[in-house]
């Protein structure tokens, strides 16, 4: 018996592998693959599973997050994407935010890599300072956390620029790339070549995502 209790993707994994037509399922990969974190490699029963990169216009947001994820960071296997799509999901509707806007954030900031550090020591998948971590209460090494973490921040920094002229989720990108001091100095997008063509990439995927 596959231990699918209390856990609905491990439910869709099984029921999908089992529609398959060919060889004989091997459930015991499969029942890692839906239950673990890390994808053990191979896991037999996903060969030729393409559920998420043969996704449709229709499909789901969180698969069409998953896709995108994976076209970023091709080492994450479809179930773990599926799995962080889930979370982002999750996380930007709680904090009221646009998924696709908070995927796509996240997406350039570290490709969806929980190990991700920069240059500057901005460290995880939301790729937070460690001050701006603690301010927040947030666990930059966990995944899970570290977006539900990013979704709050950015969800405040929209709603703070929400009457401004200019387009508030510019707005908050460039406050999350640049700090909000920097927005607060020069009244609005800071006149950084980094940060504008980060506004200009987040705004790419975000679209991206949308569309495909």
């Amino acid at each position: 018996m596959v231990p699918i209790s209390g856990n609905p993707l491990a439910a869709v994994f099984v029921a999908a592998a089992l529609a398959l037509p060919g060889p004989v399922v091997r459930i015991e990969g499969l029942r890692d693959a839906a239950l673990s974190w890390h994808i053990p490699q191979p896991v037999f029963a996903m060969r030729g599973l393409r559920l998420v990169m043969d996704a449709g216009r229709k499909a789901p947001p969180g698969v069409k997050i998953a896709r995108e994820v994976m076209r970023t960071n091709p080492r994450l296997d479809s179930v773990d994407a599926l799995l962080l799509g889930a979370d982002v999901l999750a996380a930007a509707r709680t904090s009221e935010l646009h998924p696709p806007f908070l995927a796509a954030t996240l997406l350039q900031e570290s490709a969806f890599d929980p190990s991700a550090v920069s240059s500057a020591g901005a460290i995880g998948i939301a790729q937070f300072m460690v001050p701006t971590a603690e301010e927040y209460g947030v666990d930059p090494w966990e995944p899970r956390d570290a977006i539900r973490g990013a979704a709050r921040l950015l969800s405040a920094y929209v709603a703070r620029y929400r009457n401004r002229d200019e387009d508030p989720y510019a707005l908050a990108l460039a406050a999350y790339d640049a700090g909000p001091g920097a927005v607060a100095r020069y009244h609005g997008v800071p006149p950084y070549a980094e940060t504008r063509d980060y506004i200009i990439d987040v705004r790419d995927r975000w679209s991206r995502i949308v569309g495909r």
